[in-house]
């Protein structure tokens, strides 16, 4: 049986992204790790010589009862959207978030990671610096980021944007595997430039390799990376991106501040980023 990871803070924007999660889980008959991860106060011992170790047991006192009292909400909203034969483990972990996923991916054998991210101006956020830009980074397994905006429902397109690297091949087939336990069709986006070096023989090629699969190759010529991806997945009524997990540089690039305007029509299209192979 797959797993899946799910940190959450209990906000709203964690719940929404559960629902994903949830959905994913019944999809690729997976069950879901829940995890809370906290970070012990610093506090000055010299200042609390006598009841340091008592406020830090109060402390991890607190969070644990506020876990506890949490939990039973998840499981009431698996049972109304008729997912409670999903099987739902807990992990409450001291330390920061990133490295706690990390810890938890190796340890636990997590399949996919599914979190929310959050606000109108999420994809930038997500991008270039919150807790999910930091995993997005950094986990070794498909991560789905899911906006406080995003309302499941049937996913059906999946739009996969590429420059037709070799390493995006990797992350295209895991795209496919991804769909097709979705029943959804894939299309594969590249936006042409004029600076661009990539030719007519490597998209061939490519078409070749994946003519048995369920995708669609599009290549877009423009000089408007940013505009030209989102008139794209408004028009093919896209219900997931996906891409392979380029260096940070590229998606702050991509996703600047002067586009978050352009993007918050947009912002309830969930982001599946692919960890890039060597």
């Amino acid at each position: 049986m797959k797993r899946i990871l799910f940190p959450t803070d209990f906000s709203d924007v964690a719940t929404n992204a559960f629902v994903y999660a949830l959905e994913l889980a019944k999809i690729i008959d997976a069950e879901i790790i829940v995890l809370h991860t906290f970070q012990m106060p610093i506090i000055d011992y010299q200042y609390f010589p006598q009841n340091y170790s008592q406020l830090f047991d109060s402390f991890e006192l607190a969070t644990f009862e506020m876990f506890k009292d949490e939990i039973p909400k998840l499981r009431t909203l698996a049972e109304k959207r008729n997912l409670e034969h999903i099987n739902l483990y807990h992990k409450l972990m001291d330390g920061a978030l990133t490295s706690n996923i990390k810890d938890c991916i190796v340890e636990e054998k997590i399949d996919f990671v599914v979190m929310g991210t959050a606000g109108a101006s999420g994809w930038k956020e997500f991008f270039i610096g919150t807790n999910t830009g930091d995993a997005l980074t950094s986990v070794s397994v498909p991560l789905l980021s899911v906006p406080l905006e995003a309302k499941y429902k049937n996913i059906n397109n999946i739009c996969f944007t590429t420059r037709y690297r070799d390493k995006d091949i990797k992350a295209l087939q895991s795209v496919l595997q991804i769909a097709k336990l979705m029943k959804a069709e894939v299309k594969c986006l590249y936006v042409q430039s004029l600076t661009s070096d990539v030719n007519e023989e490597k998209i061939e090629t490519w078409k070749k390799l994946f003519a048995d699969e369920q995708v669609t190759f599009f290549v877009e010529s423009s000089e408007y990376i940013e505009e030209t991806i989102i008139e794209f997945l408004d028009f093919h009524e896209i219900d997931i991106l996906a891409m392979a997990n380029y260096k940070r540089s590229f998606f702050v690039e991509l996703f600047t501040t002067h586009l978050t305007e352009k993007l918050s029509y947009k912002t309830e299209i969930p982001i599946l980023v692919i960890q890039e192979q060597a």
